[in-house]
């Protein structure tokens, strides 16, 4: 079983590889973005075949050392 989180900064953190992405598209010439944020992906194999029992895990690793929990959010994908 696979599980995908994606960390990201919550609303109102200042990211600044975001604007400073942002500030690179908009130098390159795409025009209509309007905000970029940054984050990032963690893909984790597990050894179970109980979805609940994976989800549980990926979250209590989520809360422990995966995210930042003050300034981070994350979501959790079970396939």
């Amino acid at each position: 079983m696979t599980a995908v989180v994606n960390v990201f900064l919550k609303e109102g953190v200042l990211d600044p590889q975001g604007k400073a992405a942002h500030h690179a598209l908009d130098q390159l010439g795409f025009e209509g973005v309007a905000d970029v944020r940054i984050g990032k992906q963690i893909i984790i194999q597990l050894d179970t075949e109980d979805k609940a029992k994976g989800e549980a895990e990926v979250k209590e690793m989520c809360e422990t050392l995966l995210a930042n929990t003050v300034i981070e959010d994350y979501t959790i994908e079970i396939n």
